[in-house]
């Protein structure tokens, strides 16, 4: 049957794959018929998310993206791509008066330094083929919005990405690999079985989304597919807003 959202034949890489929003993007990918391989920095949950996907020939390789030996590890390894999804990432819950270099440096060493070091390396290593596709997983925070109190860090680290990823866009263009991002708004994930957020607090900051209610990961998922799928062919250096409406108000 004609899909032109199939990822059959496609191999791609997810990072951040163990846990939320990445663990979606890797299960949702296999679905599809894509060859997946996932990275993280914890094995027992990345053969959680492996025993969740679909299909065969998926693999995985344990790596901590902020360290330098890991990353050229984890270069090595990869076959060549069709995709790659930078979703590996942190937040910091840091009032601006407080900030530090250290916590400055972690935030974006993670959200913005390794991902854009590690797909300029898989560039120049030629491990990502003509016609293929990159996507950042971004935010609306220090993209559409101004992002939340005590949230300077981590804003500041998805506007790089945003900016990285647009002039991405053109320098690629020529090699025919597309570059875009995905900017969701507040998503449904295990970040709040912590219980630094009431249930109260939550309910009443849903309310700020006319759809009334948070994104959950596999709808991001599908926004990815979609950028990863043949679908997208005309599409690089856009933003994909998946916010519930929330930026309209």
């Amino acid at each position: 049957m004609y899909n032109p959202f199939s990822l059959e034949n496609k191999s791609i890489l997810v990072t951040g794959a163990s846990s939320g929003i990445g663990k979606a993007i890797a299960i949702e990918c296999s679905k599809m018929g894509a060859k997946v391989i996932i990275s993280a920095r914890n094995e027992e949950r990345l053969n959680e998310t492996l025993s969740q996907m679909s299909g065969v020939g998926h693999s995985i390789i344990v790596a901590d993206l902020s360290n330098d030996d890991d990353r050229k590890n984890l270069i090595e390894q990869l076959p060549p791509l069709d995709g790659l999804v930078n979703c590996a990432g942190l937040t910091k819950t840091l009032p601006f008066q407080f900030m530090n270099a250290d916590a400055l440096e972690n935030v974006m060493n993670v959200n913005f330094t390794a991902p854009t070091l590690i797909t300029a390396s898989l560039i120049k290593k030629k491990k990502l083929a003509k016609g293929s596709s990159i996507v950042f997983i971004s935010s609306v925070s220090g993209v559409f919005v101004g992002g939340s109190p005590a949230g300077s860090i981590y804003s500041a680290s998805k506007g790089a990405v945003n900016g990285m990823a647009r002039n991405m866009a053109i320098d690629l263009a020529d090699k025919n690999i597309r570059v875009n991002c995905v900017n969701p708004g507040m998503i449904d994930t295990a970040i709040f079985d912590e219980g630094v957020i009431t249930a109260e607090q939550l309910e009443e900051d849903r309310k700020r989304y006319p759809l009334k209610r948070y994104g959950k990961p596999e709808e991001v998922a599908y926004a990815v597919i979609y950028l990863l799928s043949d679908a997208s062919q005309w599409v690089t250096g856009s933003n994909l807003l998946i916010d519930g409406g929330y930026t309209l108000n």
